[in-house]
């Protein structure tokens, strides 16, 4: 196998994994079990990154008896709809369109009483996509928090413990508007352990984490003297903390993963193994800093390459999960970009050999690549690896070869794919 296949089966496995996230199909077939019947009024909210997917479903299924629909989506990520309004906002970082969007949701939710129901849309960006800031938090100050925690190293967990205590709709606030409705929501998981209240910062799911928790995670990364006065002033407590497992407001809620990084990497497996490739899922949940990952890949890429181990080539090994970077530099990329720079560099020289990494939602950072490839030959092609990585400019590092891997969007989202491919060369048995 030549490094030109190598690379044209990377990216075709990496298709198979983002066919089974597809999320439209998903919520279609939950949704039609569903009695609907037997609500006088349906209403359709959400925030998702994944596009519009969901919501065609919803529609496709629902169809005139949607009373009111609102979701907010990421821009670009978008489609006409007749029945539920799809309102663009920014992201990562929250901007004023969504916070607009985010006082429509409620207001669609406070609309709904004992006999009707709440179909609640939610995937990865939600967080995000729902800025709800508690007065007197202003929408700057949440963005300037939100930058802070991106950039500090922390993971998903962490940041959207954090969100949850200054927002109006997070940490179970979107169940508590729309009680006593029946609430069902259907949730695309971008997280690790795809943890209900999580997913989106749980906008119906009940939250355990504490507003202690939350100044915990600002005194962690050593921000907690650089967010706004009004923010730590939250945080004191002096208020109603989020709805908590137990409470009789989720009795009539009901929270569904309908799609999750496991199902995508099962796909890309699959579609691995169908190449001629002896496959390993090696796990699901890979979390930590990026570049610490990436040589955990790179060794074991050597080890196949020298020894057989832990598969004997030709070889596929498959990971998923969300790793994270500790901003440094000044430049350009995502953890996906980053990932495959910091593997290239420990990979230099090796025969027939592909890192490959790609998030599933189509973009990486705040870029418009999903991640990047690179194999034994790309320090030869472009020696300074590491001036670009100390600069965390991973993106045009590969710009300049070729090598980032654009999908546009996506409209899924399920964290991230990690492969390494070793082909067969000339000697092996």
């Amino acid at each position: 196998m030549n490094i030109r296949q190598l690379r044209r089966h990377a990216l075709a496995i990496f298709k198979a994994s983002l066919a089974a996230a597809d999320p439209e199909a998903a919520v279609e077939r939950h949704l039609s079990k569903i009695k609907l019947r037997q609500y006088r009024r349906i209403f359709v909210v959400g925030a998702w990154k994944a596009g519009a997917s969901m919501a065609k479903a919803a529609e496709r299924v629902i169809g005139a008896r949607i009373e009111a629909g609102f979701v907010n989506v990421k821009d670009g990520h978008t489609a006409r709809l007749k029945r539920i309004q799809l309102h663009e906002c920014g992201h990562p970082v929250p901007d004023e369109r969504g916070v607009e969007g985010a006082r429509r949701i409620a207001e669609i939710a406070e609309q709904a009483g004992e006999d009707d129901l709440v179909v609640c849309l939610i995937s990865g960006g939600a967080s995000a996509l729902l800025p709800a800031p508690v007065p007197p938090i202003t929408l700057e100050e949440k963005q300037t928090v939100t930058r802070l925690l991106l950039a500090s190293g922390a993971n998903i967990h962490e940041i959207n413990a954090f969100r949850k205590h200054i927002s109006a709709i997070k940490g179970g606030h979107l169940a508590r508007l729309a009680a006593p409705a029946d609430v069902e929501s259907l949730l695309l998981s971008d997280v690790i352990g795809d943890d209900l209240d999580v997913i989106g910062s749980g906008p119906t799911a009940p939250d355990a984490s504490t507003f202690g928790d939350a100044i915990a995670i600002l005194e962690k990364y050593g921000i907690a003297k650089k967010v706004p006065d009004s923010v730590r002033e939250r945080l004191k407590g002096a208020h109603q903390e989020t709805p908590k497992p137990g409470s009789v407001l989720f009795d009539r809620v009901r929270n569904t993963v309908v799609g999750s990084n496991r199902l995508a990497l099962d796909a890309a497996a699959a579609k691995a193994k169908a190449l001629g490739y002896r496959t390993l899922i090696l796990a699901s949940e890979v979390e930590g800093e990026t570049r610490d990952v990436a040589r955990m890949h790179a060794a074991i890429a050597r080890q196949i390459v020298r020894a057989g181990q832990p598969v004997a080539r030709p070889a596929c090994i498959i990971t998923g999960g969300e790793t994270t970077v500790t901003l440094k530099g000044e430049g350009l990329g995502g953890r996906n970009q980053e990932f495959v720079l910091a593997a290239a560099m420990d990979i230099a020289g090796l025969p027939a050999l592909v890192v490959f990494s790609a998030g599933t939602d189509g973009t990486d950072g705040p870029t418009d690549a999903a991640g990047a490839i690179a194999d034994g030959d790309t320090l030869r092609r472009n020696p300074h690896a590491r001036r670009y990585l100390d600069a965390n400019d991973s993106y045009h590092y590969f710009e300049d070869l070729g090598d980032l891997v654009k999908t546009g969007p996506t409209n899924t989202n399920v964290m991230d794919v990690h492969l390494i491919l070793a082909g067969e060369i000339e000697g092996d048995l």
